[in-house]
């Protein structure tokens, strides 16, 4: 496997193990994102793995991107064009994510802590969730001042229901684990220490199976997925790009550094 700088692969039988290393709150950039979809492709293509564990070190599994990060990268380091021209950028980072959502393998999310943003269109990548009542999920796009992205308005709306997702879009608010467990968006709920084996055993009993009936299996389960979030992050982008633009996607972000309600004029 090849090393890579922001993440770690393991392997154990016939399960890789991917780990996120970016402690405490593993914000995501298009470095990471790319990472884990190249790691993804590289056991797509070894026959011996079957599944896959994605986890994270630090406090969340994944919280997003740090918009407090002037100098956070949305571009990959031979991207062309300018990497401020969020159009260029985001698209470039929603171009990776596409990618993962592209695996052959099922995937098992480990999710210990929050997964806010992108950071819950990661999660929702995966075909499974193993959550614990520390576990936070949450869209908090509208909150910043703009529109979800990642392809969550598919992806998300796919495995909760729409009124769930418009829920969770709407509101912005943190769903817990056991919240998460009942409307579909976790699978399993267990004690915090316990999430990663949890996600591991799950991630050995599908690879206890035929190998080629599950990739068959999986592909006719997830059939035009990867499709449908391509062609909703053209729209998210086109969105998230006009909204970035306005004077509320400053006071969101400025306001969430601060920790504070939002005082947005509709401008």
């Amino acid at each position: 496997m090849t090393s890579y700088k922001d993440i770690a692969i393991e392997t154990r039988g016939h399960i890789a193990i991917i780990e996120i290393r970016k402690p405490p709150l593993n914000f995501f950039d298009i470095l990471l994102i790319q990472q884990i979809a190249n790691a993804l492709d590289e056991i797509d293509a070894n026959p011996e793995l079957r599944a896959t564990v994605l986890c994270a070190q630090g406090k969340a599994f994944c919280a997003g991107a740090d918009f407090s990060d002037p100098n956070r990268k949305e571009t990959v380091a031979d991207a062309s064009g300018d990497p401020a021209d969020n159009l260029g950028s985001i698209g470039h980072l929603y171009m990776e994510a596409v990618r993962i959502f592209r695996a052959k393998k099922p995937i098992v999310a480990a999710v210990h802590g929050a997964a806010i943003g992108g950071g819950l269109g990661l999660a929702v990548s995966a075909d499974f969730r193993v959550a614990c009542p520390e576990t936070r999920f949450a869209a908090n796009f509208t909150r910043l001042g703009f529109h979800p992205g990642f392809g969550l308005t598919v992806s998300l709306t796919e495995l909760i229901g729409k009124n769930n997702a418009e829920l969770m879009f709407y509101t912005s608010r943190r769903v817990g684990g056991e919240e998460a467990l009942k409307m579909g968006l976790a699978n399993v709920l267990v004690p915090q220490d316990q999430v990663r084996d949890t996600a591991i055993k799950l991630a050995e009993e599908i690879a206890e199976n035929s190998p080629l009936g599950l990739l068959s299996t999986r592909a006719t389960m997830r059939n035009g997925l990867a499709d449908r979030v391509a062609k909703a992050t053209e729209h998210e982008l086109a969105e998230q790009t006009r909204l970035r633009k306005t004077e509320d996607f400053k006071e969101g972000v400025k306001a969430t550094a601060e920790r504070r309600v939002p005082n947005f004029k509709g401008r």
